[in-house]
């Protein structure tokens, strides 16, 4: 069945007329749009199973989907009024232009755009990087897991130590060894194809570029007679004349920066090379004069400038362990949850794997690690508190976040699709971070280890990955101390701010509504727009999407903070009309009558109108009048629904009194309403009171059930111990 909420992503970014192209990467969708102000944000992030939206100059949007990404992709491009996009190209649709326009309409219309910006050139320059490693992720975490596997195996003594200079593996040994050494052996080529595509030249191009360097017999040239060898910066470097040139000879094996200092200069020669050849014979001689221009070029300059300016970096950051790696230790977890968001670890990454290469081991995924399992404790808290509230959604959010994370070591389903949408986190998870850090530190000083924990092999930071680091003891206590410390705090402090409780209530009658408007077949729509894309088991009756949608509803509902200001202290919440007081079973719908959205009592009204039963804050005032969501000064979230069914009167027969925001005491009037034309329609007039946040109460019990006045005690509450 199709993804539903691809067209609502479409529409969110301003509909298929606005894309000029879209890509994704691990956990993201990249829209290139025409006009970035059609995008919106909010509603974006309200769609089922969007973790976060992020809008960036130079009119780019990313929408964070987690690692189900691929699977929307794929659902977006599916649909009939996506056929005229693609990573390149625009939208076919009407009113937007794209494939039906000619060079001076598309010229024109980029020019009306004006300036993308002081930081447009910030935000290329770190989506470039991104796009260059995204597609070969894969990849990368498949070879890190072999590596983690041969490192089990040596720590196991199955074994030798099979990264130790000098030690020959059994043949059948060497074969699984080589599983993991393709990827890294071969990455230049990797990230020159994709590098070369996102710069707009052939990636095929780009490729045979840098797969000159590849080849055994460059890296040969260096043992003929005719090479030299001499010092450079400390460094023993091998040259060789080449037509009086001399060309120097490196083994750009896992080098990561000469293929994309090389993409960036073949993506300017593409260019001007299709400004001066004619159109008719570009096929044939752009690609072979990019070539013949960029191959000497790499050769000579860029490749020799790529390795050298990454062994600066990577000499910086040596520099900076050596004389501390208890500072080291504590930095790096420090900065990284500000340098995530900001694409600032894609350098970081390469140094790591030019680290490995020229070093024989890396200093910095061990640090790292500790910001990863910080990140990833602050999500476990989450998920706790969403078991305890049973909040479905965030559940669903925060699990498939934590199995990215712990199994995957990919920390951006919960960087994006929690921690930055709630800012209480991020505080508790550098404690977290610094908790890991300062193990990692203090056990280098006490133990003697001159660089800090130290890995062989480039890897993600996961549960899987732990075997990969040395000592293994010392990570380990790390990681569990900044997982357990981020989870802890995030716990007992809660993640969500006061403000957070109006969305929830505003979602959980927005539920109801969903709930209850149209037929089956509409209600099952309406259900999986909710629950976050949740598909019913076919042949589930009304009753049982009734349910989902409920249950969705109180998953929206949040932990009240602040709720009376002593443990085990009582609150009382008003009856909001006059009537008969009876226990929730006596409603005639299974959702309200099982206790799904909350706990509760119903009203058999008497009167017309509706009081609010506490002081606090309307968020929810439905313009049909028929259900209203408070959000109580004492932490009481209260949904009042007016009769059942009622929304399909579409507001005839209510007078309502307030709007969403507004400030009500006890006793003000909501809505007003006709008994007469709700009997007349056949709908039931009996009203559900409901304590959607009801989990964060010990008990939430009807004072007494009969005849009752608004105003008068309706139900005892009382926050947990």
């Amino acid at each position: 069945m199709a993804y539903e909420p691809a067209k609502e992503i479409v529409d969110a970014v301003g509909g298929p007329g606005n894309i000029e192209s879209l890509t994704h990467c691990a956990t993201r969708l990249r829209f290139q749009l025409k006009d970035g102000d059609k995008a919106d944000k909010d509603t974006a992030e309200k769609i089922p199973g969007v973790l976060g939206a992020v809008p960036q100059s130079g009119d780019r949007f990313q929408v964070v989907i987690g690692g189900g990404v691929q699977n929307v992709y794929n659902e977006i491009m599916a649909l009939p009024a996506m056929a005229g996009v693609g990573t390149g190209g625009g939208a076919a649709a009407s009113g937007g232009g794209g494939a039906g326009e000619s060079d001076a309409d598309i010229k024109a219309r980029e020019r009306a755009k004006g300036p993308r910006g002081t930081n447009a050139w910030l935000d290329t320059l770190f989506e470039f990087l991104s796009d260059s490693f995204r597609p070969i992720l894969g990849a990368l975490l498949g070879a890190s897991l072999f590596i983690t596997f041969m490192a089990l195996m040596a720590t196991l003594d199955v074994i030798p130590a099979w990264n130790s200079p000098g030690v020959t593996l059994p043949p059948s040994w060497q074969f699984v060894n080589l599983m993991w050494q393709c990827v890294f052996v071969f990455l230049p080529l990797m990230v020159a194809y994709n590098a070369s595509q996102k710069i707009g030249a052939d990636p095929w191009v780009g490729f045979a570029i840098m797969a000159v360097m590849m080849l055994p017999a460059f890296t040969d040239l260096g043992q003929n007679d005719a090479a030299t060898q001499s010092e450079f910066l400390g460094s023993k470097i091998t040259t060789i004349p080449i037509f009086g040139v001399p060309l120097t000879i490196f083994d750009y094996s896992s080098q990561v920066f000469p293929p994309l200092l090389m993409a960036a200069v073949l993506g300017l020669v593409y260019k001007g090379l299709k400004k001066i050849i004619p159109e008719n014979i570009q096929l044939i001689f752009v690609p072979f004069l990019a070539m013949l221009i960029m191959i000497p070029l790499t050769a000579f300059l860029i490749g020799p400038i790529g390795v050298y300016a990454g062994a600066a970096l990577a000499n910086l950051l040596s520099s900076i362990n050596t004389f501390s790696p208890f500072i080291f230790a504590i930095v790096i977890p420090l900065a990284y949850p500000f340098m995530v968001p900001l694409g600032l670890h894609w350098p970081i990454n390469a140094i790591m794997l030019l680290n490995i290469q020229t070093l024989g081991y890396d200093f910095i995924q061990g640090p790292m690690g500790a910001w990863n399992f910080a990140c990833f404790g602050a999500t476990a808290g989450v998920l706790v508190l969403a078991w305890r509230e049973k909040d479905k959604q965030m559940r669903q959010t925060a699990t498939g976040a934590l199995a990215a994370g712990l199994l995957g070591g990919i920390s951006e389903p919960s960087l994006y699709g929690i921690h930055l949408r709630y800012k209480r986190i991020y505080p508790r998870m550098l404690v977290g971070c610094l908790t890991g850090g300062l193990i990692i530190g203090i056990g280098s000083l006490v133990l003697g280890l001159k660089n800090g924990i130290t890995t062989q092999a480039f890897v993600f930071t996961s549960l899987l990955t732990i075997p990969a680091f040395d000592p293994i003891g010392l990570y380990l206590i790390a990681v569990a101390g900044a997982f357990i410390v981020a989870m802890v705090l995030v716990i007992v402090s809660g993640y969500k701010n006061p403000a957070d409780a109006a969305p929830a209530l505003a979602g959980a009658v927005a539920a109801d509504d969903a709930r209850i408007v149209g037929g089956a077949a509409d209600e099952a729509a309406a259900v999986k727009s909710v629950a976050g894309g949740d598909e019913l088991l076919p042949g589930a009756g009304a009753g049982a999407v009734a349910g989902a949608a409920a249950g969705s509803a109180t998953a929206l509902a949040t932990k009240g903070e602040g709720a009376a200001t002593d443990v085990g202290a009582l609150v009382q919440l008003a009856s909001p009309l006059d009537g008969t007081a009876v226990g929730l079973d006596a409603v005639p719908d299974p959702v309200f009558a099982g206790g799904v959205m909350g706990p509760g009592v119903a009203i058999e009204p008497t009167g017309d109108t509706v009081y609010s039963p506490g002081a606090g804050t309307v968020v929810a005032a439905q313009p049909t009048g028929h259900a209203f969501g408070l959000q109580l000064d004492n932490g009481v979230e209260v949904l009042i629904h007016v009769g059942i069914d009622t929304v399909n009167l579409k507001g005839e027969g209510f007078d309502v009194k307030v709007k969403n925001g507004d400030r009500v005491k006890t006793g003000t009037p909501l809505v007003t309403f006709d008994r007469a034309v709700i009997e007349k329609a056949g709908y039931p007039l009996i009203t559900p009171v409901i304590v959607l946040n009801g989990d964060s109460f010990d008990t939430v019990d009807p004072v007494k059930l009969g005849p009752v006045s608004h105003g008068e005690p309706l139900l005892d509450i009382q926050k947990k111990a």
